[in-house]
């Protein structure tokens, strides 16, 4: 066990989501939509809202930046969309970003994630589990320490994170105090002491539960979607205070 804190941060798709997070004392959210196309740039009015609500909360609202699923190379035109949202993020008075791009070789794109640093300002900046998909996670690790990225999430190359704890601790030594690990993907309560003991600098999860509202019919796509879930956010916080006294 671990006397430092770990921070807990919910993947959250709505403001009812954000309400529930700063209710459930939780450090952080990274707000996105598209859960399950593995996330995507939310909406300017969900952003305000997140803004809004989170109000006197330092560090609390961190927007995904990524305009579609189905991987992480982006065109040039994509990423120029990115820009214009991280610049957008900036004036909406987000305090980070979560951002992330590969080569089509599978190692990091450097170039492109430093000129996402560069328009981000002053906010943090988080690269996300395009690590994950890179061809060497824990050597993606090492570059980002380097680049002034905050934090990296990710799973440590596996699918769950439980199933990455040996190369997670691998990821915290190699980042030696650098930048923030932060454990992310298929996170259940029932792990987030094993990947406290790795010694990440905080853990990741959506706390989600499908629900349903009227029939989407013709052209609405699925009619389950998914919202917060205020209780499993509770156990995740309580879970990551235990593992971390």
């Amino acid at each position: 066990m671990t006397a430092r804190p770990v921070a807990v941060e919910i993947a959250v798709q709505s403001a009812e989501g954000v309400r529930i997070a700063v209710d459930a004392d939780a450090t952080r959210i990274e707000l996105t939509q598209g859960l399950r196309l593995g996330g995507l740039t939310p909406s300017a009015g969900l952003i305000a809202d997140a803004v809004e609500i989170s109000s006197g909360l330092d560090g609390f609202v961190n927007v995904l930046i990524r305009p579609r699923g189905g991987g992480f190379v982006f065109a040039p035109d994509e990423v120029q969309t990115m820009v214009r949202d991280i610049r957008a993020a900036v004036m909406m008075g987000a305090s980070g970003v979560v951002v992330g791009a590969l080569t089509d070789d599978g190692t990091l794109d450097v170039d492109t994630l430093r000129r996402f640093i560069d328009v981000a300002e002053d906010l943090d900046v988080t690269v996300h589990r395009a690590v994950d998909a890179s061809v060497d996670p824990v050597a993606s690790v090492a570059a980002l320490a380097g680049l002034g990225v905050c934090r990296v999430l990710t799973s440590g190359g596996a699918a769950r994170s439980g199933e990455g704890v040996d190369t997670l601790a691998q990821m915290v030594r190699e980042a030696s105090g650098r930048l923030e690990i932060m454990a992310g993907g298929g996170v259940a309560i029932d792990v987030i002491p094993a990947l406290v003991a790795a010694g990440v600098d905080a853990v990741h999860l959506s706390a989600s539960r499908p629900a349903e509202r009227g029939a989407s019919g013709p052209g609405g796509g699925v009619d389950a979607f998914e919202v917060t879930d205020p209780d499993l956010v509770a156990a995740a916080v309580a879970a990551t205070a235990a593992a971390s006294r």
